[in-house]
């Protein structure tokens, strides 16, 4: 099995803006003495830096890729909000939208980012690899087409997406987006279409607060290709599994993918400072050899993981090396330091047996 990683390090050196968190400084709302980027570099740079310490990224065909083009990024987003965003990246930067704040050069940073993903998509549909994962910073699922939104500024998955079918790679892509906010970005891009299913797994009421309903099924001839998995917080280790299992994976074999793409957060783990969930690195790697074993009945295998959310430098990496270690079939491991003290603090039984529950309300909505 050969396994993609695409990455640059110039996708590490994105600025962030002058934020706290979520919350621009200013008024009562003081800098970090060191940084405090929202969207902070050292997650995905700390990812990097422990598949090299453990050896792993010597057994991952590692490399960069080109940025994508204009014509790939008019395919999604109109000319006018590129020109806006390109004048104020070249006056040093600002923010255009909700919470998507970018420095100098932003512009080209963020065609790197989305790029490492197109790589990735490609290096797979065309067959140099059997799965990849992209490194990609900034994020994208969040961004609207004329609107960045959450640390997003431009449709990463969507642009990679469109390019393949342009080229007649694929025809049929499944796009199931685990990070702990919901996709409303790739939901909105493809909410009216039937040769793209997208499916959201996330806390319910995080960001944005406005979409994720289970409800939301799709539009037109996307009516049905649609899935919002909301979830209350705290589900944990088992209730990411069942939902998988009972949810995520009847979809996937309803629809028939020829390609499945995982916007692959980390922000549903236990110590992540922008959600209240309680997901392990053990979680992801379950999660991850399900999606697996999905994509080979479905689809040859074939899979790719495009970095999105994870907010902690301190455990992102072991969550992402996780992953990797599973995509990859090695047998290097980075031991989890945090597994004890995160598997004691999972739900209980009665507690599980509620979102469980949840889960049958879900299972008789979409009848699976």
């Amino acid at each position: 099995m050969t396994t993609g990683f695409f990455w640059d390090e110039k996708c590490f050196w994105h600025g962030g803006g002058n934020y706290a968190f979520t919350q621009p400084v200013g008024g009562n709302v003081q800098p970090f003495a060191s940084g405090g980027l929202p969207e902070d570099p050292e997650t995905k740079r700390r990812l990097k830096n422990l598949i090299d310490v453990t050896g792993l990224s010597k057994e991952l065909a590692c490399q960069s890729a080109d940025p994508v083009t204009t014509e790939d990024l008019l395919r999604v987003h109109p000319q006018e909000y590129l020109t806006s965003f390109k004048k104020l990246s070249d006056n040093g930067g600002g923010e255009l939208g909700l919470r998507a704040p970018f420095g100098s050069g932003g512009y080209e940073l963020a065609a790197l980012s989305a790029g490492l993903v197109k790589g990735a998509l490609f290096s797979v549909l065309i067959g140099d690899t059997q799965n990849a994962y992209a490194l990609s910073r900034p994020p994208g699922h969040h961004c609207l087409p004329d609107f960045p939104n959450g640390f997003c500024l431009l449709a990463n998955i969507s642009i990679a997406v469109e390019a393949a079918f342009a080229k007649g790679l694929t025809n049929r892509v499944a796009v199931l987006d685990w990070d702990v906010h919901h996709g409303n970005g790739t939901e909105t891009i493809f909410y009216d279409r039937d040769d793209v299913m997208t499916i959201s797994v996330h806390q319910e009421n995080n960001h944005p607060l406005d979409t994720g309903a289970v409800t939301d099924r799709g539009i037109d001839a996307g009516l049905g290709c649609n899935v919002n998995i909301p979830l209350p917080p705290g589900a944990g280790h088992a209730t990411y599994l069942e939902v998988m299992q009972r949810l995520v994976i009847p979809a996937l074999n309803d629809f028939g993918p020829d390609i499945i793409i995982v916007a692959c957060g980390y922000d549903a783990a236990a110590i992540d400072p922008l959600s209240r969930m309680m997901a392990t690195a053990q979680t992801y790697q379950d999660m991850t050899g399900m999606i697996m074993s999905a994509a080979e009945e479905l689809c040859d295998g074939r899979l790719v993981m495009a970095h999105e959310g994870g907010y902690s430098e301190v455990y992102v990496p072991f969550c992402g090396h996780a992953v990797l270690t599973q995509m990859s079939g090695s047998d290097i491991e980075a031991e989890d330091p945090f597994a004890d003290t995160f598997d004691a603090r999972q739900p209980n039984a009665k507690m599980q047996a509620i979102y469980s529950s949840i889960i049958d309300d879900y299972v008789e909505l979409f009848g699976f």
